[in-house]
């Protein structure tokens, strides 16, 4: 248990199932996650890994180490580049396929891990004599956190292909080269230095882990709970009312909503000062998604399809093929400039049923895009239908590139929409990373775990970082304000904590229980299309 004490918690989530992001559902059997689609740190001892342990749920985890020769799988044009595991080989695979660049790339690798070494020692700097030495101990990231990635990247490399394999990444923050935060980027990249990994159960593994621990520690979890109004008297958050009408009052609220939902919606202006209410106008949103959800029949291994995941794009011009996802009619073209794939069943073998194969292929859009239904109550008529089967044709497009035949073997292909995310996440214009993650939304810029009304702290992609690590370390730093402590006091320590790893790509690795469960899964699936 927490050393500092503890609140008695009561999670209240509007969906149907808990998580957010990270939840994973189902459609005819087949399991799907739209928000997780890797991890990083997983490793023992590295952040992550200690974040799980540290709130005693590590012993309920499972993830897959992703194939550590190529973890992400780059295809630029005609040109291809895999990212393996380890950031000495990463550099050192990066050299051989670039030799002319040997000394800008060990430079630039270099500067962006001590960038993200700097700005994670920021928040831990105490006392007078190293705060006023921060400018000694954060060179790096003072000489570059005001500069867009592009400019930095281009002041140490020269090669286009080589940039364009660099930046694959910025797909994991949602902005392109020329406006994101160079800080953010090198956060991103270095997350991911040691390799990927992929979590038991899909994003719905983290969530089971986490609800199963509120539930041991005396919490409860509600689904289909949404929540109308969070209840404001004399300036301080006393309660929240669902919708129907019930009252449920408590001496905390922690949202998890971003800032426009909390604060204009759920609360209204007339709480709120001036001051926020100018930087609610200001705050600008991330990109908005359109998600494959699709299942093949067919082994997709002959493809070289593996646990590693696919960035896809047209061609080296990373900004310009941004600029046409935003500006570009959606339906426009037979397939997209830019997309993400990933096939679950083979980063998650227990998943995997002998026959079919998941993938979710992901690419942006701009939400202003969607102006036809947007302004519609109801938007589920046949011009959305048509709509969607044209998004999932050009889909399925970038898709036969690899895997030629795909279109002939669709057992099932479902589309997420900005729409389906507004309705399921309850995101704003149906962001996916909370707010922008340019300069001004970051940092000592973004919204803060406690806000301006008494009782009321805000957590999430929109306040200390995004991703799974990222809203998790978020909760904690709100838990930490409520309690008046620090955050590293409500970790636990217990030495039995500890995540199980096997290879994705590895049967191997995987011990007698894993192979029981994946034969399950395959028995049932056989027993079932016999019947």
């Amino acid at each position: 248990m927490p050393r500092q004490g503890r609140a008695e918690v009561l999670v209240l989530e509007q969906h149907y199932v808990p998580g957010g992001w990270s939840h994973s559902f189902t459609l005819n059997g087949q399991r799907f996650s739209p928000g997780v689609h890797y991890v990083g740190y997983i490793d023992d001892g590295q952040s992550t890994s200690e974040l799980y342990r540290g709130l005693g749920i590590a012993n309920d985890m499972v993830f897959f180490r992703m194939n550590e020769d190529g973890f992400e799988h780059c295809i630029v044009g005609n040109e291809t580049f895999d990212f393996p595991a380890g950031v000495d080989n990463f550099g050192t695979k990066l050299i051989e396929r670039f030799p002319k660049e040997e000394k800008n790339i060990r430079e630039y690798l270099h500067l962006v891990q001590k960038v993200n070494e700097e700005l994670l020692l920021i928040p831990k700097l105490k006392g007078w004599w190293q705060k006023i030495t921060v400018p000694f101990r954060t060179k790096h990231f003072g000489k570059f956190a005001l500069f867009p990635l592009k400019k930095v990247i281009g002041w140490h490399v020269k090669d286009p292909m080589l940039k364009a394999f660099l930046n694959i990444q910025c797909g994991d923050h949602g902005l392109p080269p020329n406006r994101a935060c160079f800080p953010v980027h090198c956060s991103v990249m270095s997350h991911y230095f040691d390799g990927g990994f992929y979590p038991m159960g899909g994003g719905g593994g983290i969530v089971k882990a986490m609800t199963n621990g509120i539930k041991r520690n005396g919490g409860e979890v509600r689904v289909e709970q949404p929540v109308e109004k969070i209840i404001i008297e004399n300036k301080k958050a006393v309660g929240v009312q669902l919708k129907g009408g019930q009252q449920i009052m408590a001496k905390n609220i922690v949202s998890n909503a971003d800032p426009s939902i909390t604060f204009k919606q759920l609360i209204g202006e007339s709480h709120l000062s001036k001051g926020l209410i100018k930087k609610l106008a200001k705050t600008k949103y991330s990109v908005t998604s359109l998600i494959l959800f699709l299942t093949l029949d067919m082994d997709v291994t002959q493809f070289g399809i593996d646990s590693g995941n696919i960035w896809m794009m047209k061609d080296e011009n990373d900004d310009d093929n941004f600029d046409e996802l935003m500006n570009r009619d959606i339906e426009d073209g037979d397939s997209f400039p830019a997309v993400f794939m990933s096939c679950t069943t083979i980063k998650d073998p227990v998943s995997f049923n002998g026959r079919y194969h998941n993938f979710e292929i992901v690419t942006y859009v701009n939400y202003d895009k969607m102006q036809q239904f947007n302004e519609l109550e109801d938007y589920h008529n046949e011009d959305y239908k048509k709509f969607k089967a044209k998004v999932t044709d050009k889909l399925m497009n970038n898709l036969e590139k690899i895997i030629p035949g795909a279109k002939q073997n669709i057992v099932q292909a479902e589309l997420g929409t900005p729409k389906t995310n507004e309705f399921y996440i309850n995101s704003t214009r149906g962001n996916v990373y909370g707010t922008e993650k340019t300069l001004q939304h970051v940092g000592r810029f973004s919204y803060k775990n406690k806000s301006e009304i008494e009782n009321l702290y805000l957590c999430g992609a929109s306040t200390l970082s995004h991703g799974v690590g990222g809203a998790t370390h978020s909760g904690v730093a709100a838990a930490a304000l409520i309690l008046n402590c620090k955050s590293e006091d409500l970790m636990i320590e217990d030495e039995n904590q500890k995540i199980r790893i096997y290879d994705a790509d590895d049967q191997s690795t995987w011990p007698d229980w894993v192979h029981v469960k994946r034969s399950d899964k395959v028995r049932k699936f056989k027993e079932f299309k016999a019947s």
